[in-house]
């Protein structure tokens, strides 16, 4: 009995010296290598994507810049990630008016929808100051309000860790992190981020019906409003058409009047005059689930955006002439009029795009 004990553990030790030996062939066979792998967007009805031709995305880019977009470590104190104010279920915005950094600061403006980035080509931001997407990926770590943290200290926090130095060398070749790098994983990732699986674009493919008052919403949505005669429309399409219902310009939709403007948006960064309380036209999908809106999230509903260009639009130097047209008397919309729209709004919501775990949370 007790030399088969005996030969039990003798058994048991070289087993697990062979297991370690065999991990250690396998780590030693298979260290991480490098892959040029393309990853294949998916865009829908979208138009072919507009990549940068120096970042292409490729499938281990994009899985380190998610693994970024979810990492603390890349904010002072290791408390705040990108998705902590950009949140997949609310269509990687934020249901706050202003987001709260980590020194317990709001933000000075509603953070933006992250989602077809690969179309926009005006810059990034409210106010467009940064001209590529990798711009972007770095301004809000190195903003007070936001994240507050150096970008030597990120790098340094990232480069201690051995499952990011591996995946640096599956997505660049090799394991030295640099804030340039970083920014280029982030953007490949958010170049991914594509929403077009709505039951609009169903719709569009024949797969679905609308239902009737959301097809009266589409038909106000796309026609032109005409104060002398019977025309009844919304004038949305001017400014939120195209296939990411946006055109993408900065622009001022009167929200307030010269006198009472804070914020001048895009003339902080131009200094044209011209630009005086101008700010990127967001797109409309999924914007059902991205409120509050408008650059300082005064609105909390669609009903109240709806209430403000049918008849709320402020005149001042800069709003678009289109809007100022119709100050007086306004669109005219009725109250049902006004909720078949939002019927139609509701209808470019992506629900796969809220819960595709491509985009998830890698942890």
């Amino acid at each position: 009995m007790k030399r088969t004990t005996k030969l039990l553990i003798v058994l048991f030790f070289v087993g697990m010296i062979s297991c370690k030996k065999d991990s250690a062939e396998i780590e030693t066979i298979s260290p991480p290598q490098y892959s040029a792998a393309v990853y294949q967007i998916e865009h829908g009805n979208l138009p072919a994507p507009h990549l940068p031709p120096d970042n292409i995305p490729t499938v281990e880019g994009v899985k380190l810049g998610r693994m970024l977009f979810y990492e603390q470590k890349i904010s002072k104190g290791n408390i705040q990630s990108c998705a902590d104010c950009h949140n997949q279920i609310n269509g990687f915005s934020d249901i706050n008016q202003f987001s709260i950094g980590v020194e317990g600061l709001n933000g000075n403006r509603q953070a933006m929808s992250v989602s077809n980035m690969a179309w926009h080509d005006q810059g990034f931001f409210w106010d467009g100051r940064a001209t590529t997407l990798r711009d972007q990926a770095l301004l809000p770590i190195q903003d007070p309000l936001e994240m507050n943290e150096t970008l030597e200290n990120v790098v340094a926090k990232i480069q201690a860790e051995e499952i990011y130095r591996d995946q640096f060398i599956r997505a660049f070749g090799s394991s030295n992190v640099s804030s340039e790098r970083i920014a280029l994983a982030l953007e490949q990732f958010m170049l991914v981020m594509v929403s077009s699986n709505s039951k609009y674009d169903k719709f569009l493919q024949g797969e679905v019906e609308l239902s009737a008052n959301e097809m009266r919403g589409l038909d106000l949505f796309f026609s032109e409003f005409d104060p002398f005669g019977d025309g009844r429309g919304a004038e949305c399409f001017h400014c939120h058409g195209g296939p990411d219902f946006s055109n993408h310009q900065f622009m001022n939709n009167g929200l307030n009047a010269d006198a009472s403007q804070t914020d001048l948006g895009r003339f902080n960064v131009t200094g044209d005059p011209f630009d005086r309380a101008k700010f990127k036209t967001t797109s409309l999908r999924n914007i059902a689930v991205t409120a509050p809106y408008m650059h300082d999230g005064r609105f909390n509903t669609l009903e109240e955006v709806m209430q403000h260009y049918n008849s709320g639009v402020q005149e001042s130097s800069t709003t678009e002439q289109l809007l100022q047209y119709n100050l007086d008397p306004g669109l005219g919309l009725t109250e049902f009029e006004i909720a078949d729209i939002i019927a139609f709004l509701q209808t470019l919501t992506d629900e796969e795009f809220l819960s595709n775990p491509d985009f998830s949370d890698p942890n």
